[in-house]
């Protein structure tokens, strides 16, 4: 939703993910940077712009072009080692029964 459309066909987006070993470990890509937009793209994924005031605050009074990245260190820890639970491949794990240390 807040990832930049390609220029040339809407249904695409400027962004990648690097698959490893049947995995994304990695994700990036232009960010949407113009309020109006992003705001018609959230409608766009069926989301309501109210649940995202926190984030759409930022874009009102303008914001440069930008990108992003982010790499999944303990999923790729977890391929690397080959291990069978990403659990065992973080610090500190978080679950469903699990938030605080």
């Amino acid at each position: 939703m807040y990832t930049m459309p390609d220029d040339d066909n809407k249904e695409l987006a400027k962004s990648f993910d690097l698959i490893y070993d049947g995995l994304e470990i990695t994700t990036g890509g232009q960010r949407i940077n113009d309020y109006e937009m992003l705001k018609e793209n959230i409608i766009k994924f069926g989301l309501n712009p109210k649940d995202f005031d926190f984030y759409l605050e930022t874009f009102k009074y303008g914001m440069p072009p930008h990108g992003g990245f982010a790499i999944g260190l303990e999923r790729l820890t977890m391929k690397i080692l080959k291990l069978t639970n990403i659990r065992q491949a973080t610090l500190i794990p978080r679950d469903m029964k699990r938030l605080t240390p």
